[in-house]
């Protein structure tokens, strides 16, 4: 009987244990926290702007790569074919802008021999030396050259918006060529790559997904009635698991607080607390290296 007594009560011991280190691990874990959540970053999907065979695309997934660094040529040899078609026709047309001004040139050099002409024929015409028909002779010829004159200023005209076109088009085909060459935005990491060296691209097709993971969001959820002890700018604390009791703790910023209510995600938490309405915040964290895109965290508030 006092066997069966003290197995009882050793068994009453050791519920009564397992139940404060069951209450411990809660009270220095989940229950200390005040918003769970996961990590994520800054994600940007590049797509080719042109259309041809990928020459160039060397990038690797994981590869870290820099702001304006080319990582992709597309086919340049029909802008080129084309930009050398252009470079020809603008050399054509300042040709003959060019003959066209030295055939003006002769002509204004005519009008003003006949100019001089006219005032000596003038002036014999005083002194009866010269008839009234050699007067209105020269008078004629300097009309004529007078409508030259226009004419070559009208062909000059006509020609130059031609070079105007050609230079739209040169514009154009540099464009293009800018665009064959892909140039990354931002500082990051490629999470993704969608594509390969000497495959087909279009424009819009994406390429590959790059994120800056030096600086993650901690996406978390609080309830209405913990709304009023944030707003965008303050400084909280985020853990992340280390081990099985332990956390990692980082500063962190909110930057951002949804205006609207949602039903908790359903990777957050039980069945019954995800039918909950509660309100989205992003807390920027610095990243180590230690913190990966979709890890969970949690939040605790100042």
């Amino acid at each position: 009987m006092n066997t069966l007594k003290s197995k009882r009560y050793n068994c009453i011991n050791l519920i009564i244990v397992v139940l404060f280190a069951s209450f411990g691990s809660c009270s220095n874990g989940e229950l200390s926290a005040d918003a769970y959540g996961n990590f994520e970053a800054d994600e940007l999907i590049i797509s080719a702007e042109a259309t041809g065979k990928l020459l160039q695309f060397e990038v690797a997934q994981g590869q870290k790569i820099t702001e304006n660094e080319i990582v992709a040529l597309v086919d340049t040899i029909m802008p080129s074919l084309q930009m050398q078609e252009i470079g020809a026709q603008k050399s054509k047309i300042v040709a003959s802008i060019a003959n066209i001004e030295a055939q003006k040139q002769v002509v204004i050099q005519q009008k003003e021999n006949l100019l001089i002409e006219l005032k000596r024929v003038e002036n014999m015409r005083e002194s009866g030396a010269s008839t009234q028909k050699q007067l209105d002779d020269i008078n004629g010829q300097l009309k004529v050259i007078e409508q030259q004159i226009i004419a070559f200023n009208t062909q000059k005209t006509a020609i130059a918006k031609e070079l105007n076109i050609v230079n739209s088009k040169k514009v154009l085909l540099e464009e293009q060529l800018i665009k064959c060459r892909v140039k990354n935005p931002i500082n990051g990491t490629i999470l993704e790559k969608y594509a390969k060296k000497g495959e087909l691209t279009a424009a819009g097709k994406p390429l590959y997904k790059i994120a800056d993971l030096d600086k993650t969001y901690l996406k978390a959820y609080l309830t209405g009635g913990q709304l009023y002890r944030v707003k965008i700018g303050d400084m909280v604390k985020v853990r992340i698991d280390k081990g099985t009791n332990e956390y990692l703790e980082y500063d962190g910023k909110i930057t951002w607080v949804s205006s609207h209510a949602e039903f908790t995600p359903k990777i957050i938490q039980t069945k019954e607390e995800r039918v909950n309405m509660v309100y989205a915040i992003k807390v920027m964290v610095k990243n180590d290296g230690k913190i990966k895109i979709g890890m969970p965290g949690e939040v605790i508030l100042k």
